[in-house]
């Protein structure tokens, strides 16, 4: 059955049921940065035909600040894993360490994966 509301929401968004029942792990970029993004090389896509190389040079630019976040936000991550463990006690119980151990292979397999 066609679902006109579904059809209208832009390809790189999920439907708001999607929404409720994501169990995957949380983006590594902000939402507000990923629509930029978004917004900047889609904007390159649709001139590329009437300005090739401004449409380039746009393009280049979103790759940049993707880049960018992506590089701080993956920084942000590790100080945030880091002082999650390097402070504990040598006695704490292996639970607590096999989680961060669980995040870092977490984003590495992500990052593989991409």
């Amino acid at each position: 059955m066609y679902d006109q509301t579904r059809a209208q929401q832009p390809a790189d968004r999920p439907s708001a049921s999607a929404e409720r029942h994501a169990t995957g792990p949380e983006p590594l970029l902000p939402r507000d940065g990923r629509d930029e993004i978004v917004r900047s090389l889609g904007h390159a896509v649709n001139t590329f035909a009437d300005s090739p190389r401004e449409a380039l040079e746009e393009a280049e630019a979103a790759f940049d600040e993707a880049t960018a976040q992506l590089m701080n936000a993956l920084a942000e991550r590790r100080r945030v894993l880091h002082e999650g463990w390097a402070d504990l006690d040598p006695e704490t119980q292996s639970t607590e360490l096999r989680f961060a151990l669980r995040e870092y292979r977490e984003i590495i397999g992500r990052l593989l994966r991409a």
